[in-house]
């Protein structure tokens, strides 16, 4: 984590300003059906704003705490990345290199035509692709396209009981559902590049996470699992049903949050505890505190030094987190929800026009979101982190984006 809270004022911000964060947020929990909440924000390194509302566990009456432990899901997403990119540093692989180079069974994969073909992909997929999600695969909860069926067919998001190499053995056999570069399209190519991770570091990825990243940002609480001892101060789930469970799609997620589903829902078996060296995963997966994750994304907002020590170099950051995407891939959305004045980098989405984000930022700003309402961003031209964490499955509710207006407010310098 972060040095402790300073006077907002100090950093050019107004405390009264960011007091306005606390009706809202209470709001959503006393009226609107999102149970517990926690925000952190920092600028110029030091913590501005902390705060709880709500349960961890409603039913249990326990409260939210500093120190709840979330599942995180897709904000996985950009710490498996950085860990990649960890490897590129070092001159173990480049950009454009063919997956197949490393995982040789991606070498024989197809592409499933409209017409039901299947043809050679016009080119390899590139390691590239895998993080800017323009590989050709998807995931199993999109509806247009038909190789998301066979994901849901072959178990390949929800089955928790299989290793990363065997989830992505098994992904290697399926069809790609758009030539590689053609499209961008949500998907499971971060957990490639978490195998990816594995065969060119030759360690787990848990182990390499915890030996490149969580230990030197002292992230103890961050992992694959939670202790038993610790799985007390670990949220419950509530909100719409489980995005990864088995058999569902986009279309069952939208009519129950037509039918006004809210309840607290199991996760367990898609995202289980205590199986750390089991459930090793690139697009989700991870448990993490608001602290731990703040420590991450204040290193990042730090060009890549955490406590005097670096961590990973300024220039990689800075092509992690520059646009990727060509023209004609933009704008990109999931599930139908378009994101105009976005592009997307390696791992994470990249503000480009904040005019056509409809809210407040700062070109260069970047960020990700997790299914159950988690959410980050770093702004390095304002020296500002966001971090907001809640287990609400999906929905439309929008508290993290209330949280973005409520801090930019706040800059008084």
């Amino acid at each position: 984590m972060t040095s402790s809270s300073t006077a907002p004022a100090e950093v050019g911000m107004s405390e009264s300003r960011l007091a306005r964060l606390r009706p809202i947020m209470q709001a959503y929990v006393e009226e609107r059906g999102v149970v517990g909440i926690s925000t952190m924000i920092s600028r110029r390194g030091q913590i501005v704003h902390a705060e709880q509302f709500g349960h961890r566990d409603k039913e249990a009456g326990l409260p939210m705490t500093p120190d709840t432990v979330f599942r995180i899901y897709s904000m996985t997403k950009p710490i498996v990345s950085t860990a990649l990119m960890l490897l590129h540093e070092e001159g173990r692989f480049q950009l454009e290199h063919p997956v197949a180079n490393y995982l040789p069974a991606f070498g024989a994969v197809k592409v499933l035509e409209d017409d039901g073909r299947l043809v050679d992909p016009v080119r390899p997929i590139e390691i590239r692709d895998l993080l800017t999600h323009t590989s050709g695969l998807t995931y199993d909860f999109m509806v247009d396209t038909p190789v998301a069926q066979m994901y849901r067919d072959h178990n390949i998001c929800h089955d928790a009981t299989r290793t990363l190499e065997q989830m992505i053995d098994e992904l290697a056999t399926l069809p790609l559902a758009s030539q590689p570069g053609a499209r961008w399209e949500y998907s499971v190519g971060i957990d490639v590049a978490a195998r990816l991770v594995e065969v060119i570091s030759g360690q787990s990825l848990g182990s390499f996470l915890r030996e490149r990243l969580f230990d030197p940002l002292g992230m103890v609480d961050t992992g694959f699992g939670v202790p038993e001892p610790e799985l007390g101060r670990l949220a419950a789930m509530y909100g719409l049903p489980d995005l990864v469970g088995k058999d569902y799609s986009g279309i069952q997620l939208v009519e129950a949050a037509l039918s006004g589903f809210n309840e607290r829902i199991d996760v367990s078996q898609t995202y289980p505890t205590g199986t750390p060296d089991v459930f090793n995963r690139g697009g989700l997966g991870l448990f993490s505190t608001i602290g731990d994750y703040m420590s991450f994304a204040q290193m990042l907002a730090d060009a890549g030094v955490h406590g005097g020590e670096r961590i990973i170099g300024r220039k990689t950051l800075e092509l992690m987190h520059s646009n990727h995407l060509p023209a004609s891939l933009m704008p990109w959305g999931v599930l139908g929800q378009l994101n105009p004045g976005m592009g997307f980098g390696l791992g994470s989405r990249v503000m480009l026009d904040p005019a056509q984000t409809a809210g407040p930022g700062s070109v260069g700003e970047y960020g990700w979101a997790g299914a159950a309402k988690t959410y980050y961003w770093v702004d390095p031209t304002e020296e500002l982190v966001g971090v907001f964490m809640s287990q609400y499955m999906t929905g439309v509710l929008s508290p993290d984006r209330d949280m973005r207006s409520l801090t930019y407010q706040a800059i008084i310098d």
